[in-house]
Order: structure tokens, then C-alpha cells, then sequence
């Protein structure tokens, strides 16, 4: 017996939280639903494009080896929904867990069409953004967790670029990073272990921007008055970055084409986001979305903007990890196994609360 619980919405519950039929069950609730159902049963709670309600699911399932869980089409923008399965198959790497995969059977139209309206891209706050980020803010936008997890997920993810391109360009390892809606911090490693050539940072603020440290270079820019990146050639960046910002875009078909056509062949973008915002400023299906159709919208950019060879969504680890829940033979041979467990998880899982970090990465 398998259980698997999707990500919830943050305005419905904790991303700890359990829900079985839309109802919040605590974690020794959840293992008596696992010991009573003897059978496959696959159980889901779905809306419709008019119903602006969160979509709550929870799959119970005798085995399976997939990591595609799939509802029905919610929006123009998928034949389905990807939901995140726990105690699947999913692929793990040491900062980052593989919700899913894309593909172009995913989406209801074809890389180049564009099924996004004004009123999906419309926010309540319309006015000049220039306005909105005039003043600098120097603070961060996530909590100090969810900073070093995703520290560690650009750690691995930068490594690996370097190995890639050492093995393609032999002595030339240098990375080349764009950092768009960048700020006075950028959350890449500071201990010397990456490679860095050129961090070129793309902001709204110039004396945020003059502020961080990891910047090579940097430039004002509004993207949703100006999309385009024209002052960077093509494949000129071997990584892009974009953290906390993605929902901010109004035209984001432009901005995902250029990241495409300025990275090179193999290089990735790395889309991170959380589960706060600024609420005024947020695109309309952003705010009507939970994580699950989050993931989807920011994998629905990659796919209608260009050919990407591969296209995933991912959940950063916890800082500790929750033990291995035990076997049904193992809680009928030793009851107080289960409530053990129960107590440990509990216990990791208030350790390990604070914001969610998300990231699609589409390779090119």
C-alpha cells in the first residue's frame, strides 16, 4: 500500500498538511487510512475552470511505479495535471526531489501557439511597476530555510553545468549566469566552489542591484515594459536564474523566448518560486492557482515558448529528512512502530516548516 499526497495550497493548509476528501487528517490518521483499504482506490477532489477553488487530492494506490499521477484538464493549458506523488518512484538528487516531467502531450496546444488571455495576465495592480519597486527593499522574500535549500539546489545544479561544459569545452569551465528580476542577493553558493565567468544581474531597483556582491555586471530593466534582452547575444549564458519573481511577468511568452535564445545549446533555466507574493502585482491565474497548477503555468511558458529538450518540475529537500515509514507487516508485528514513526515525523515535519521552493528547469 502506496500513499501519495499532492501539494496543497498554502491559503488552505500547510505544506505538511494531509488531505483525504478535502478534509485535514493528522499524520497517525493517515496511516489508519492506509491499514483499512485493502484495495487500489484512487480518490480525487478536481475543480473546473469556473470553480476558483483549490484542488485538493489524494491518491491511494496498491503499488505502481509511475510519478504521473494525472487529473482532469483543469485549464487550456494541460490535457491533464501532474500531481506530486510521495513514496513514488520520483527521482531524487541530494537538494532536490523530481515532482514530474513535461512533455508536448502534456499541453493543449502546440510550442508556438499561446493560450493565455489579458485577464489571465491581469493583476490588480496595474499601475507604472516602477513606482512599486522604486524604494529598495532590503530584505529577502523567503525564509532562511527555504534561502539554503535552494543555495544547495544551484550547488548541484551549477556543478553539474561546469562538468558539462569541461567535458564539451575542456579547459573552458567558467559558468556565464544571468540573474533575471535579480536583487541585493542572488542565493548562489559563496564558498568558491562554482566556477563562476560573468553573473550578469537584470533587475527593477539599481541600488539593490549595486548592492549584490555576486554580480559581475548588472542593468535596470523593466521585463514587463520591455521583454526583450537584446544588449546579450545569442547563446551567451550557460545558465539562467529566475527566483521568486516568475508570477510578476506579463509578458511572459517573450521573456521565456529570449531566455531560450540567449542560453546555450544544453544550458538551463532555473525558474524557482514560493508561496508568498505580492499580492497586487501577481498575475490573476497566479493567485487563482495552488502549487500543483503553479508548476503547471511555469511549465506551460517553457513549452509554448520554444523546443526544449526537457522540461521537469522539482520540490527542494528539507533540511532533515523523514524517517522510512514502517511496513503494514511491521506496525501488525509491532503496533508501537507506527506511533513511533507517527511521533518522529510529526517532529521533522515542525522542524522543517517554513516555505516551499519550487523550481521548473527547462534544459535547452
Amino acid at each position: 500500500m502506496m500513499m501519495a499526497v499532492s501539494l496543497q495550497s498554502s491559503q488552505q493548509c500547510d505544506r505538511r498538511g494531509l488531505m483525504f476528501l478535502g478534509t485535514r487528517v493528522s499524520i497517525s490518521e493517515a496511516i489508519i487510512v492506509c491499514l483499512l483499504c485493502a484495495t487500489t482506490t484512487t480518490l480525487v477532489q478536481g475543480f473546473s475552470p469556473t470553480q476558483r477553488v483549490p484542488w485538493k487530492t489524494i491518491q491511494i494506490l496498491d503499488g505502481g511505479h509511475s510519478n504521473r499521477i494525472t487529473g482532469p484538464m483543469s485549464s487550456p493549458t494541460t490535457r491533464r495535471r501532474k500531481i506530486a506523488c510521495l513514496d513514488m518512484n520520483m527521482v531524487d538528487s541530494a537538494s532536490s526531489t523530481q515532482i514530474c516531467t513535461f512533455d508536448a502531450s502534456d499541453f493543449a496546444l502546440p510550442t508556438g501557439e499561446w493560450p493565455y488571455s489579458k485577464a489571465d495576465l491581469n493583476r490588480v495592480d496595474n499601475s507604472d511597476d516602477g513606482f512599486f519597486y522604486d524604494a529598495p527593499r532590503f530584505v529577502t522574500h523567503i525564509d532562511e530555510g527555504a534561502i539554503q535549500r535552494l543555495t544547495d539546489f544551484y550547488k548541484e545544479e551549477l556543478t553539474a553545468a561546469a562538468i558539462q561544459k569541461k567535458a564539451k569545452k575542456g579547459d573552458e569551465t567558467s559558468l556565464d549566469v544571468l540573474d533575471l528580476c535579480s536583487s541585493w542577493i542572488s542565493h548562489f553558493p559563496t564558498d568558491d566552489s562554482i566556477p563562476f565567468g560573468r553573473v550578469i544581474g537584470v533587475g527593477m531597483n539599481e541600488e539593490e542591484l549595486a548592492e549584490n556582491k555576486q554580480l559581475t555586471e548588472y542593468y535596470a530593466q523593466d521585463l514587463n515594459k520591455n521583454p526583450q534582452m537584446a544588449r546579450f547575444k545569442d547563446n551567451s549564458f550557460d545558465v539562467v536564474c529566475n527566483v521568486v519573481s516568475v508570477d510578476y511577468l506579463t509578458s511572459p511568452l517573450e521573456v521565456f523566448q529570449e531566455m531560450h535564445r540567449i542560453l546555450r545549446p544544453g544550458g538551463r533555466a532555473l525558474i524557482s518560486f514560493s508561496n508568498r507574493c505580492f499580492p497586487t502585482k501577481a498575475i490573476a491565474m497566479w493567485l487563482q492557482a495552488d502549487d500543483i497548477g503553479r508548476l503547471t503555468i511555469v511549465g506551460s511558458y517553457f513549452h509554448y515558448s520554444a523546443e526544449w529538450i526537457s522540461i521537469e518540475a522539482l520540490s527542494t529537500k528539507d533540511a532533515i529528512q523523514t524517517p522510512k515509514r514502517p511496513s503494514v507487516q511491521e506496525i501488525m508485528a509491532n503496533p508501537s512502530a507506527a506511533f513511533a514513526w507517527a511521533s518522529t515525523a510529526a517532529a521533522v515535519a515542525k522542524s522543517n516548516s517554513g516555505d516551499p521552493m519550487f523550481i521548473v528547469k527547462g534544459t535547452k
